[in-house]
């Protein structure tokens, strides 16, 4: 995908200990001089100052080596049982670039019973863009929209299904919210039904030499957006004719999906095309922020 790796994920849980961490030069205490043999006295030489000096200042020095690799190993290993630092946020915040595009966006993904009247469903992917920010790919009212939440990175890609009639755009936005953050958003695009307005439609990726290359603002009929508590990501999904046709009447999934929809896109199964991939990529997503979050490497 191209994405710029950041650094390494925190590490796990349970890894092991920095095989460089200070140790004291002996588990126990040298053992004592042996006892003089003789009785005769020897006479007792008076002690230089400088050389008692140079002695305290050795042991000063000792104790604080000590007493920092202790600190530092504490330290360590309490950062290591810090829940927080392996939460799903932390973990799903990084997966755009630490999770494998094909995880993320698996090369074909089935669809069993996503379609009309619970028909099955398999897409293909077309192509992946480049990772990247979300000014240039959002439409600046959902771009705003979702602005409390900050945008760290944006992921997508194209698929088409089995009968390359539709294409469709899914979508990862992983944000720079915490969880009061992502509560607070989800909650607004609920109340405020911002999901279903036209003006806020995620935008289309068009792929050259393939059934997406028309694929625009203009041809999108579908869509869906989701706003994930769990971890910090928005999934969307936006549909449309392989054809390239010209939608003047776009439907946001849900309204499309109903039985008595009778519009381009709900006849054509597009809301059910935007819904079920976005649902799919979306469970991939938290199987993996789970994994990743219960079973540290």
């Amino acid at each position: 995908m191209g994405a710029l790796d950041l650094g390494a994920p925190p590490p796990w849980p349970g890894g092991p200990a920095d095989p460089y961490a200070h140790r004291p030069p002996y588990l126990h205490p040298p053992a004592e001089t042996p006892a003089e043999t003789t009785t005769r006295l020897r006479p007792v030489r008076a002690r230089h100052p400088f050389r008692t000096a140079a002695a305290a200042v050795c042991v000063v020095l000792g104790l604080g080596l000590i007493g920092g690799a202790a600190t530092g190993s504490w330290l360590i290993s309490a950062s290591s049982a810090d829940p927080a630092a392996h939460s799903a946020y932390t973990v799903g915040r990084a997966a755009w670039h630490s999770v494998p595009v094909d995880t993320l966006f698996p090369r074909t993904i089935k669809g069993d019973g996503a379609g009309p009247g619970g028909s099955d469903r398999v897409w293909t992917r077309l192509a992946v863009a480049p990772d990247s920010g979300c000014t240039t790919a959002l439409d600046p009212l959902l771009l705003k929209a979702l602005r409390p939440a900050g945008c760290a990175r944006l992921l997508r890609a194209t698929y088409t299904d089995a009968t390359s009639s539709s294409v469709t755009t899914v979508g990862l936005l992983f944000t720079e919210g915490d969880t009061d953050a992502m509560r607070a958003l989800s909650t607004r695009f609920t109340d405020q039904h911002l999901d279903g307005r036209a003006d806020l439609m995620p935008r289309a990726y068009p792929v050259k030499n393939t059934p997406a290359a028309g694929f625009g603002d203009r041809q999108r009929a579908s869509w869906t957006v989701h706003v994930l508590v769990e971890v910090p990501v928005v999934v969307f999904a936006v549909s449309g004719f392989a054809d390239g046709r010209t939608v003047t009447a776009p439907q946001p999934a849900a309204k499309a999906m109903a039985a008595n929809a009778t519009t381009a896109a709900a006849q054509a199964g597009l809301g059910h095309e935007a819904k079920g991939l976005a649902d799919r990529v979306e469970r991939g997503l938290r199987r993996t922020v789970t994994d990743r979050t219960g079973k540290p490497e």
